[in-house]
């Protein structure tokens, strides 16, 4: 994997300052340019998502459904399970957290500012081909019936559909980010919001380093007491892992990594060689954290109504979306953009900052994937133990 000279970290670290800072300065004449790129490029954001569901979720759970042997759906499901598990965990710790650590702190109008001042010079309209809530349906449908079949013409076109999209995220929505991110936080410094914004985004993201650490302890004391084994010295095994992915934020790139810890902590290598990289592409349980924190951060802001059961429709089906998420830096979240808007019904300006937070701490929550990695592989090799024994 080619490793890039200035990472999407730094990139829109830079570009969020530089909106803060020019915005103090900056005439409007000016300024309504990067409102303009944002509104377009906000319309294909728009027009993508159900094309980025479609593309991701149709093969992915084709694939699943094709996959032979009971290890692999053991594996999904444990996967699966510890998603759900940090979505709740991270839902009923913010609930707890959230109304002490924001306080009264709420952004009315979703930062949408002065809209008169700042108003775009031209827009160009990008109707989607289908809304978000269709593109899951026939992803579903269309994925379940590709693993139920026999043939598998359809399934390879949906598989270079997705390395299309994949290409698109890669190619075109991740550099472009910075500038869209850039023009965002120009408009809110602008328009006097900028601070608490600021302020929203250290207490949240300081809540959710907490939260990753002692998920990552849970996560080991179960598997430790499943194995009967120290879950701090199976943890402290993965440490390598975890560096590697605070450093590539990519659950691809750290597999090799992955797997040579996995091997360490005496998982055997038929075990580990299957479970490492079939985790690295479905378990997202730290990313999955960071969007349900984010989430209802941004509803705790704008004074959006919070309830469990759509908080816990949305949990659910992100569960899902995270399999589909490819293993790129930012893929998690391209992949719950659609979610999110039709679900907690986010608008275009939340739904850019719920980007640029996410993108913030990426490598955080990507190392929380792949060290969790480790101990679904443990696991897996402990079932596949006694599996063989009877």
């Amino acid at each position: 994997m080619k490793k890039q000279k200035f990472p999407l970290l730094a990139r829109v670290a830079v570009a969020i300052v530089l909106g803060i800072v020019l915005g103090q300065i900056m005439p409007v004449w000016l300024a309504r340019i990067f409102t303009t790129f944002n509104g377009i490029f906000g319309n294909f954001l728009g027009f993508i998502i159900p094309l980025i569901i479609v593309g991701l979720v149709t093969p992915a759970i084709g694939e699943l459904g094709k996959g032979a042997g009971k290890l692999l759906l053991i594996t999904t499901l444990i996967a699966y399970g510890s998603t759900l598990f940090s979505g709740f965990f991270t839902y009923f710790s913010c609930q707890a957290t959230f109304p002490y650590v924001i306080g009264g702190m709420a952004l009315p109008g979703a930062t949408n500012g002065d809209s008169s001042a700042l108003a775009p010079y031209f827009s160009i309209a990008m109707p989607p081909v289908l809304d978000v809530m269709s593109a899951l349906i026939l992803s579903f449908c269309v994925g379940i019936g590709l693993s139920l079949i026999h043939g598998d013409t359809l399934q390879k076109a949906f598989s270079d559909f997705r390395e299309i999209i994949v290409r698109i995220i890669e190619a075109v929505i991740i550099p472009l980010l910075p500038i869209y991110i850039f023009g965002m936080f120009l408009s809110i410094t602008m328009s006097g919001q900028v601070y608490a914004v600021i302020m929203l985004f250290f207490k949240v993201i300081l809540v959710i380093f907490v939260l990753h650490i002692l998920l990552l302890l849970i996560q080991y004391i179960i598997a430790g007491s499943i194995t009967k084994r120290n879950p701090l010295k199976l943890l402290r095994t993965m440490l390598p892992a975890y560096a590697t992915a605070l450093g590539t934020s990519s659950s691809a790139a750290t597999i090799p990594v992955t797997l040579n810890c996995a091997l360490r902590n005496g998982v055997r290598e038929s075990i580990a060689s299957f479970t490492v990289p079939l985790c690295a592409t479905i378990h997202l349980a730290g990313s999955t954290m960071k969007i349900v924190a984010f989430s209802l951060a941004f509803m705790y802001f704008t004074n959006m109504p919070i309830s469990f059961g759509t908080m816990a429709g949305f949990i659910f089906m992100l569960g899902i979306t995270m399999i589909a998420a490819p293993g790129v830096p930012g893929g998690a979240i391209m992949a719950a953009i659609g979610i999110i808007q039709s679900m907690l019904g986010f608008n275009e300006e939340l739904i850019g900052l719920m980007i640029t937070v996410y993108l913030a701490i990426d490598s955080f929550g990507t190392a929380c994937n792949v060290t969790g990695d480790g101990a679904i592989a443990v696991v897996v090799d402990r079932i596949a133990g006694k599996t063989d024994k009877e």
